[in-house]
């Protein structure tokens, strides 16, 4: 990549050197014409003023003249360098104009399992993310992906919530195929929360209704205590707790946290959170992790993370690395028989005792 973007980088210099050279060439001509058109204009005026062919009011004329004629060609030579820009935007925009028109999706319904058979995925066509992934997420299930970063693990939720296009293989949601479903449908069935989730400046009740319009205040309470939130909007005004642009007044956290509980408003049919407890206090975390247990009943949950103790109750767990699927399983099972999530799991625990002996310290 560094070479090809060398190469491309030398490409570029020569050819703007290439329209400066032309532009100066141009430049030069034009003066040359400009002015010694105006000259010539004027010697041929002062000879016809010195036969008597003209008086003083015609000399002064053609002199203007002269000038008037000839310096708007030297003028127009500056403009070459926008001629050249025009030239370079038409390319670009009749190359829109002839992008065959994407063919839109008609299916509106969105429900049953989520399964992706034989799915690959590049982002820059030379390397793939996705290697012949094979998953299936059951319908009313909690479901997990897990991995190190880079692994692929956003990539799939980004497929599903059809975010990115052009994958290799096959990707259905019951028996419809994910290109198939309109934007429209997916936007209101399935539910993405990620682990940087926006917060918008206005009050909490504002931002809460952004998921679910018609919710009651109670509803709101209830949404809040779920995420471990309600308590600290108690001590400052409620619902009526203003946001400052982009929740900066809030911590990390508690944006997190009024995030899911905006997702959690929505009457979605499929919910996929990637990192979106990252940011979140231990206790907060399992608190939000009991409520994914009891959503998985009427909901098809997937949860995207590198911290495997949040995903041990999972009733399915796919794990990634390097875009290749290395098992599939639940906790117990793939501690046995899956090298990757095994080693996964001993290196965070000794890290997470470390770190607690070192804090006791």
């Amino acid at each position: 990549k560094h070479e090809a973007m060398n190469a491309s980088a030398e490409r570029f210099r020569v050819a703007t050197m290439r329209v400066l050279k032309m532009q100066l060439n141009s430049i030069i001509v034009m003066d040359i014409i400009a002015y010694g058109g105006a000259a010539l204009g004027i010697l041929l005026t002062l000879l016809d003023l010195q036969a008597g062919r003209l008086n003083a009011f015609g000399v002064l004329l053609f002199i203007f003249l002269s000038a008037e004629f000839f310096l708007p060609m030297r003028r127009l030579g500056s403009f070459f360098h926008v001629a050249m820009n025009g030239i370079a935007a038409s390319k670009t925009i009749f190359k829109l104009l002839d992008t065959p028109v994407e063919r839109v999706a008609s299916k509106t319904e969105v429900g049953g399992d989520i399964v992706l058979k034989n799915m690959s995925y590049s982002y820059d066509d030379v390397k793939e993310v996705l290697q012949n992934i094979d998953m299936c997420f059951a319908e009313n299930s909690f479901c997990s992906v897990v991995g190190e970063s880079g692994s692929g693990k956003s990539t799939i939720a980004k497929i599903i919530k059809r975010s990115i296009h052009n994958y290799r293989g096959n990707g259905k949601i019951g028996d419809i195929e994910i290109s198939d479903i309109s934007e429209d449908a997916l936007n209101q069935d399935v539910v993405l929360v990620g682990m940087n989730a926006h917060v918008f400046k206005g009050t909490v009740k504002e931002n809460l209704l952004m998921g679910r319009a018609d919710a009651t205040d109670e509803m709101l309470w209830q949404a809040l205590e779920k995420v471990n939130l309600a308590n600290f909007l108690k001590t400052l005004d409620g619902l009526d707790t203003v946001l400052q642009e982009g929740g900066s007044n809030f911590s990390g956290g508690q944006r997190q946290r009024l995030a899911l509980a905006r997702a959690l408003l929505r009457d979605a049919k499929i919910y996929i959170f990637d990192e979106a407890t990252s940011n979140i206090d231990v206790e907060s975390e399992n608190k939000i992790l009991d409520v994914l247990q009891e959503l998985k009943l009427t909901k098809t949950v997937i949860m995207i993370s590198h911290r495997l103790a949040n995903v041990v109750k999972a009733d399915m767990i796919y794990v990634l690395e390097m875009g290749k699927q290395m098992g599939a399983g639940q906790h117990e099972a793939l501690l046995d028989s899956c090298p990757t999530y095994n080693h996964l799991w001993h290196t965070q625990k000794e890290l997470e005792a470390y770190a607690g002996g070192h804090n006791e310290q």
